[in-house]
């Protein structure tokens, strides 16, 4: 109680101060020296930054050592303009990105006349003095690059190191992570505000299990994705970050509309409909019959509208955009029942079959108002709102009647408040959101499931799952900078709290739906020959309740000092604290049937039980305080000019423990798993009860099956560990950066070591022979504890490694001359090795022995180049593209589950280079009236290249990419 009091109190004396505050992760700084002829610092420049959008102005005035700092800029495109009494003033127009951290000097000449009016110089200014591993993704790749779904996290792919699951007609996740941690490490900020997913995994909130984008791509300006970032301002985050800024509305109304088409008629077939077009027509040809083979239905519209302008000139802006994807799918159901059981054929499986429709709708919108209060002053106030409904999760030997009906929704507010004055900055940030996840059954008629075990498996009834997932965010945010201490150097002090308040509430019933499991046997072999199918072995289901609600409060300070020693040499060196007030459940208490069964019974158990580890009374769990996270990092310029930049840093950085791993102790104890077994009348073996058909009808007859068998539902144990803490890297890095005329061109070693990687092993499960197999009788033994299932033992003992080279070569589009080529390029190759030890996911079978440190989902080469370029020789079209190489996709290298032979481990296999490329034409009609017309053509794996996934064992498990897609598009411009 004292420690919360602390911090409320520290909290409150922080909100009440007049802060000057730094936003990092949405704003740009512009810095420099300003000097006379002779080389002389210029003290009292007056220096003025103009938004050409809207025309709100920053206003600063150098130091004594000519020092001066533009902090806290929207990114857009300043006139940055220089007066002094005495001198002739300068202008120059400057491109500032999110995130970015500009050098810009003037020498001034003296002059006797003042100039009322200046000439404003276009500059091509580059970040080159900063120690991140940084990559910005600018306005023209987001509207110009080719990208199947819109979604720009797709581009992410752009910045060395970053990976995102491909985008497939039927893929239902989108998932970004980097180096060698899941997604679930990285952290998302759109505007400044957080889109973590505290609840679940994905990394970002509404991406685990979606097909859908989570932002309208219209409504992105540009975004920065940091792979090694040595600043302070970014929390919860082991991993990549990535933030992002919004389009703003200015003095000009301006719009945009588009449309894209595509169906089943622009894709090409995959390689699993090519082999079924060969056998239909193989059988056609044969039987003089016609082919029965059919594409399944599909189409897909993305459409968007976006407009901005002012309310009122120079003063209130606003800005609003709309994305819709609309997609019709079919999936194609077919279930054809073994012949020999007569109890099937009354079953109707052939009437589920045929191909069924599958749709999916998502509304994307956004709104900003932007509101000028004065020089150096300004508020912004924005929403955003995602609505998805996805029938999906049927097909093969799923009819549509055991899909799901999913629905994602996640809504956005957030409030800004910037103010700059003298040496300081201040901003304030106050945000509100609510992010669903709803997967629950299609609505049918019947009221349990039915699972058939031939072909594995055949359902029929609902799904059994009903899950809703609610995380509801208020936060804070205040930061700090300062720009005035001159103390052997040039210093720039910056310091920031956020507090969030989060609410998490969790519906997770898993298996409540009875499941009726009916068993394959041969006839005579089983209790319920002769035909097996004429009754269910078994019913499965869980009984209870899973419900949980909890809030939680998230803490955050830092305070950091940018050092210039000199003007080549500049020190980043911050420290980091993050505190949350219930991250595990710290008052849970041990229930004392499972401390007197487990410690009756230790002997039995294959993974010892630390007692004062493992139990706990409700007072052994202390807050983790721990995580404190030093920064350090730097950049010297060889030259003068930093042409070539050397840079390089350290820092540790702490995530979070997914709430869903931190109450799988409650919910194990709160929805047992039930399975009771069946038998034929006359049948006497034990262990089973009499069969009744009302069973299948649910409700009460089920409900007293259920009661009359209590010891049918045995609670599986789950025990997290007392001192778990939260996920956490060491991230180090070394590179050299240097500028070739227009091109950027960075090399660095990066380096990552990340720890507490969450999992469960199996504590009353183990192989007990050196082989550690299956196949050989006995080896596998379960030993059972009285009173309960399955013993399962959290730890974050998990481990990763990721060492990389990574090179990065950037140009940005730039318009060409009267007649030229406008164009810009970019590549971004990394040569990396991922290593892990003592997990695979959630759940590691059985125990730390079958994972030993290993190189998994390991990647050594990764290739990813794109480019824009407008062709005035060909009547105005612009070509841009895409590709992507990668030396074999990720796969598992080791884990005795890979064969006998694991193959991979030892080189005998080598999985096929992965390749992609798409590319994108444009053309652009003159525009008349102030309204402009383009249409696009987009192809998508141009060259139809194949990319599979594999077993361990070298054998296909299926391809992981789509085949050749064509799309076409208008856009309308006003």
């Amino acid at each position: 109680m004292l420690r919360h009091r602390f911090l409320w109190l520290a909290c409150l004396t922080l909100l009440s101060f007049p802060l000057s505050l730094r936003a990092q992760t949405t704003t740009g700084t512009v810095q420099g020296y300003i000097k006379d002829q002779q080389g002389a610092p210029l003290a009292e420049t007056q220096v003025i930054a103009r938004d050409t959008r809207n025309g709100q102005q920053t206003r600063v005035t150098s130091q004594r050592n000519g020092f001066y700092i533009l902090a806290g800029l929207t990114p857009s495109t300043y006139d940055i303009t220089v007066r002094r009494i005495g001198s002739a003033p300068q202008a120059r127009r400057l491109d500032v990105g999110v995130g970015q951290s500009l050098s810009l000097d003037f020498t001034l000449t003296a002059s006797a006349v003042e100039l009322t009016s200046v000439q404003v110089v276009a500059t091509a200014a580059v970040e080159m003095r900063t120690s991140e591993v940084a990559t910005n993704v600018t306005q023209q790749q987001v509207n110009n690059l080719p990208s199947s779904s819109r979604n720009f996290l797709d581009l992410a792919s752009l910045a060395p190191g970053t990976s995102i699951e491909n985008d497939r007609l039927n893929g239902t996740a989108r998932r970004l992570s980097a180096g060698a941690q899941s997604a679930d490490q990285i952290n998302v900020f759109v505007d400044g505000a957080s889109y973590k997913n505290d609840l679940i995994h994905g990394g970002v909130v509404g991406q685990d299990r979606s097909r859908g984008n989570p932002f309208p791509r219209n409504a992105i300006q540009e975004f920065r994705v940091l792979t090694q970032n040595y600043k302070a301002e970014y929390q919860k985050s082991s991993s990549a970050v990535l933030t992002a800024t919004t389009r703003s509305g200015g003095n000009d109304w301006t719009g945009n509309a588009f449309f894209t088409y595509q169906n089943k008629s622009l894709v090409a077939l995959d390689s699993v409909q090519t082999f079924d077009k060969l056998v239909a027509d193989s059988i056609a040809a044969a039987t003089s019959t016609p082919s029965t083979f059919r594409v399944p239905d599909y189409n897909r519209q993305l459409v968007g509208l976006s407009a901005g302008g002012p309310i009122a000139r120079d003063r209130l802006f606003f800005f609003g955009s709309y994305e819709g994807n609309y997609q019709n799918r079919s999936n194609r159901v077919n279930i054809v029942p073994p012949t020999g059981f007569p109890a099937l054929d009354t079953v109707s499986f052939a009437s589920r079959n045929g191909f069924i429709d599958s749709p999916f709708r998502e509304t994307l919108v956004f709104g900003k108002l932007n509101y000028v209060a004065g020089t150096n002053s300004s508020l912004e106030l924005s929403y955003n709102g995602r609505y998805e409904h996805d029938t999906r999760d049927f097909g093969g030997l799923r009819p549509f009647e055991s899909g799901v009906r999913f629905n994602n929704k996640v809504s956005t507010g957030l409030f800004k408040f910037k103010h700059s004055g003298g040496f300081w900055l201040n901003e304030s940030m106050l945000t509100f959101q609510r992010a669903t996840d709803n997967p629950s059954p299609v609505p049918g008629t019947e009221p349990v499931s039915r699972l058939y075990g031939f072909g594995c498996c055949a359902q029929l009834g609902p799904d059994v799952t009903i899950q809703n997932f609610t995380q509801t965010r208020i936060g804070a945010r205040h930061d700090i900078s300062y720009a005035g201490w001159q103390w052997h150097g040039q210093h720039i002090l910056k310091g920031g709290v956020n507090l969030d308040f989060v609410n998490y509430r969790v519906l997770k019933q898993n298996d409540v739906i009875p499941r009726f499991v009916y068993e394959q046997f041969p006839q005579g072999g089983s209790a319920t020959a002769p035909d097996s199918f004429q009754i269910p072995d078994r019913v499965e289901l869980r009984a209870g309740t899973a419900n949980f609600v909890t809030d939680n409060q998230q803490f955050g300070v830092y305070a950091q000092d940018d050092w210039s020693l000199t003007q080549r040499l500049t020190l980043n060196l911050g420290v980091r604290w993050d505190y949350e007030s219930h991250m595990i459940n710290y008052d849970y208490v041990t229930p004392q049937p499972i401390i007197d069964s487990l410690t009756k019974y230790s002997d039995s158990l294959f993974l010892p039980i630390d007692r004062s580890r493992y139990f706990t009374n409700g007072l052994q769990r202390p807050r983790f305080m721990g995580a404190i996270q030093p920064r350090l990092g730097f950049s010297y310029s060889l030259d003068e000019a930093a042409t070539t930049t050397i840079f390089g840093g350290f820092g540790i950085f702490y995530d979070r423990t997914l709430f869903d791993q931190a109450i799988e102790e409650k919910y194990a104890q709160q929805q047992p798993k039930v399975t009771i077994k069946f038998r034929l009348p006359g049948d006497t073996t034990s262990g089973r009860v009499n069969w009744n058909n009302n069973y299948l009808n649910g409700g009460a007859a089920l409900d007293s099956l259920r009661a009359a068998n209590p010891g049918a539902g045995l609670a599986e144990v789950k025990l997290i560990p007392n001192d778990l803490r939260p996920p956490r890297s060491n991230q180090f890095s070394l590179g050299v950066r240097h500028l070739f005329g227009t091109i950027t061109v960075d090399a660095a070693y990066t380096g990552i070591r990340s720890s507490n990687v969450f999992t469960f092993y199996w504590a009353n499960f183990n192989f007990t022979c050196p082989q550690r197999t299956f196949s050989i009788p006995g080896c596998a033994v379960n030993r059972n504890i009285p009173g309960f299932g399955t013993i399962l033992l959290a730890t974050n003992a998990g481990k990763t490694w990721y060492n990389a080279l990574q090179v990065k070569m950037d140009r940005s589009y730039r318009p060409g001359a009267a007649g030229g080529i406008g164009w810009g390029a970019g590549l971004a190759y990394t040569y990396a090795k991922r290593e892990t030890q003592g997990f695979n996911d959630d759940f590691s079978f059985p125990n730390p022995v079958d994972y030993p440190r290993q190189a998994r989902n390991d990647e050594r080469h990764h290739l990813v180049a794109n480019w824009v370029m407008d062709m005035p020789f060909a009547y105005g079209i612009q070509f841009a593209g895409l590709l992507t190489l990668g030396s074999g996709l990720k796969y598992d290298l080791g884990d005795r589950f890979g064969g006998p032979a694991n193959a991979f481990r030892a080189g005998g296999f080598q999985p096929p280079m992965y390749k992609n490329l798409d590319v994108r034409l444009r053309k652009d009609f003159p525009a008349m009236r102030g309204t402009s017309l383009a249409v696009s053509a987009d192809l998508f794996n141009a060259f139809n290249w194949w990319s599979y996934s594999y077993n361990n064992n070298g054998t296909i498990s299926g391809p992981v990419n789509d085949p050749r897609r064509f799309q076409v598009g208008v856009e309308l411009g006003f």
